[in-house]
């Protein structure tokens, strides 16, 4: 039976988008997580010179690109891993997307990705492109539940992605527990981290600081350095999955360019352009969560993430989006699209700048 691909989630925001920009000013588009705050110049002057455009680049990263990383490793989280411990990616989302099939290919007996019921959709869409089973896990408090995971689903996983802090409930896994369950059944742990610096509640944490072996933590510039253009990261973690990773990568051609690489090792060694970035989300934040509160719309600070998971009890989560859209002119996505559990919830990141949330705000409570 051939292979037919879904719609993509965001492209089912269509008909909001046209409700949303009947407004004088235009949508107000909050349904993305994409920046749109500069990056920092230091980093936009080392993309500009080109640096080593006409040869191929390193698969696994160049020297520098990885010695940026693990000094950004050991600033932030206190974890010191070699460079061999580590290898660049392009962009974290393809990552997510090819893991489980490159898995696959050395444990052809394991077939099974589990993934956080609520979720980014390409943790599940990964095991779907390489022909395996998905298995959601349910959340309780923003954890998963570990003990929920059937005998069956253990003996045949290749990876559980844990997410934190989560997108989109912004929740807080115990990555402590999910290490240990990884290694106590023999499975791979696969941490998604991308949304680490804006941690709110607490410092930011990696699996890293409670495991090296049997887990891997995956790491983007795109949210830290808004350089989500650039497409690149890195994934840390057991030196024998990173080397096997390493070797499949390259060779599939996996690359990222020589002149994005560069650059990214200028952005992970600077941290002052993320406390600004910090400054300017929280702030974002607190805008859109008191506006929509007032609406009478559960929409608390979460404890990571830029995203604000809302709701509004009895109310399903694509009728709760398009009020926004005809009250504010803001694009939200509907929490249905990350899963069947997160249907009466709206996912809102508020990636906007200021002004245009704050207009948001005010057509949201001058609307009541």
């Amino acid at each position: 039976m051939s292979f037919t691909p879904p719609p993509y989630p965001y492209a089912r925001l269509d008909a909001l988008r046209l409700v949303a920009d009947r407004h004088d000013g235009g949508v107000i588009d909050c349904s993305i997580g994409t920046p749109v705050d500069a990056p920092p110049q230091i980093v936009l002057d080392v993309l500009a010179r080109s640096e080593g455009v006409r040869g191929y680049p390193p698969s696994a990263g160049t020297e520098v690109y990885r010695r940026s990383a693990a000094g950004w490793l050991q600033r932030r989280f206190d974890v010191e891993l070699g460079i061999d411990d580590l290898a660049a990616c392009v962009g974290t989302k393809e990552f997510v997307a090819t893991l489980a099939g490159y898995l696959h290919l050395r444990y052809p007996e394991r077939d099974t990705v589990l993934y956080p019921a609520i979720s980014y959709p390409t943790y599940a869409m990964g095991a779907t492109l390489a022909g395996l089973r998905a298995v959601s896990v349910p959340m309780v408090d923003g954890n998963l539940d570990l003990a929920s995971i059937a005998p069956d689903d253990i003996s045949r996983a290749l990876v559980l992605w844990s997410n934190s802090p989560s997108n989109p409930t912004g929740e807080l896994d115990d990555l402590a527990a999910v290490a240990a369950w990884g290694q106590k059944h023999g499975v791979l742990v696969a941490s998604d981290e991308c949304y680490c610096e804006f941690s709110w509640r607490g410092s930011p944490q990696s699996i890293l600081q409670f495991a090296r072996e049997g887990v891997l933590a995956v790491h983007s510039i795109s949210k830290r350095s808004n350089l989500a253009g650039a497409r690149a990261g890195f994934y840390a973690g057991d030196p024998d999955i990173v080397g096997y990773l390493r070797s499949v990568r390259q060779h599939g051609g996996f690359m990222v360019p020589s002149p994005v690489q560069a650059a990214v090792a200028v952005a992970y060694d600077d941290d002052e352009h993320v406390v600004a970035q910090r400054e300017r989300y929280l702030e974002r934040l607190t805008l859109l969560s008191n506006a929509l509160q007032h609406r009478g719309i559960d929409a608390p600070v979460p404890a990571g993430t830029f995203y604000l998971w809302i709701k509004r009890d009895g109310v399903d989560g694509w009728d709760l989006a398009r009020e926004l859209a005809e009250v504010s002119g803001l694009l939200t996505s509907p929490g249905e699209l990350y899963g069947d559990a997160g249907a009466g919830y709206v996912r809102v990141a508020v990636v906007q700048p200021t002004e245009r949330l704050a207009l948001a705000a005010h057509r949201l409570t001058a609307s009541l």
